[in-house]
């Protein structure tokens, strides 16, 4: 199309057409910028425009994002564009698309799990402290190595998920768009909800694996110890699904592209295990038997499954 035929377009030929549209040829400044606002208004596109010289400044800064060029772009155009491309290279813009929509998803899964772990941890603590009758089942070391677990480690396992191609096969979040979607929301307040359902039910009752609270002062160390560990692992299948902030079912998809989230994990885990046979008196646990270990990691692992549903 040339930049006459789409002077004289009619809105609804506009509707028709435009969405197809490849190439404006011969077009003007007013042509180019008419272009952009149509996308960005009336088909409600988030809009990115390259270009490297004057006639192209008024799309540039119409545009939502105005891409220019480093070395044969000029001046007028790098000072109306957003980003300038240094190397002239076209395909630095789908590199630079797929890293920064890489960044906000990361930022998004760490908020994800820092909100879910947040609001089971808080919600047992107020529990403990307005009802007198139930005590806080996690003593403040535990609270410790859950913070390292929530804040230092999660944090680096879930910022430095690589950028994939898989993202570009998206369209991108509008500019109003949330940080924390309504899907996310969901999964937080259901995945917290049922961790701390299961948290509170096994600190109050430890039928289920064979022994009572009631009974003796070493069977409640051993019940602290299981809502512990239950409680250590349903975090870890928490950060397995804050992977995903698009309603991917395949939470281990490309998993293994990310060594620091695989490595991470790993230590997690060895670091629990250690510490649930050999912490004592310093971490208020003693070492569980086969029952517990596969009633806790069955429980974490029912959380992965039930976020799928």
């Amino acid at each position: 199309m040339t930049g006459t035929e789409f002077r004289n377009l009619s809105d609804i030929e506009k509707k028709e057409k435009l969405p197809n549209l490849r190439v404006l040829a011969r077009s003007k400044p007013q042509d180019k910028e008419a272009l952009v606002q149509w996308y960005k208004e009336f088909n409600s596109d988030v809009v990115a425009v390259t270009g490297d010289g004057a006639n192209d400044a008024l799309a540039l800064t119409k545009a939502d994002v105005g891409l220019s060029m480093g070395i044969q772009g000029t001046d007028v155009a790098k000072e109306a564009s957003d980003i300038i491309i240094m190397d002239d290279n076209f395909a630095s813009i789908v590199k630079t698309v797929m890293w920064g929509r890489s960044v906000y998803d990361n930022i998004r899964k760490f908020v994800q799990f820092q909100a879910t772990v947040n609001v089971v941890a808080l919600s047992i603590s107020l529990i403990a402290a307005f009802w007198k009758d139930f005590a806080n089942p996690l003593t403040a070391v535990q609270l410790l190595w859950v913070n390292l677990i929530m804040d230092t480690m999660a944090a680096l396992a879930l910022a430095t998920e690589p950028p994939s191609i898989r993202l570009l096969q998206r369209n991108p979040y509008t500019k109003d768009a949330s940080l924390i979607s309504q899907l996310l929301w969901r999964f937080i307040f259901g995945n917290a909800l049922t961790a701390l359902l299961i948290t509170l039910f096994k600190a109050e009752d430890w039928n289920i694996v064979g022994t009572s609270k009631r009974n003796s002062d070493n069977q409640n160390k051993e019940l602290l110890t299981l809502v512990f560990n239950l409680f250590v692992w349903m975090q870890v299948f928490n950060e397995l699904n804050a992977r995903r902030v698009q309603n991917e079912w395949n939470v281990f998809s490309g998993i293994f592209e990310n060594a620091y989230f695989v490595g991470i994990v790993t230590v997690t885990v060895a670091l629990q295990i250690l510490i649930i046979f050999v912490g004592g008196d310093f971490t208020s646990t003693v070492p569980l038997g086969w029952k517990g270990w596969i009633y806790s990691v069955g429980i974490g692992f029912g959380i992965l499954v039930w976020s799928s549903v």
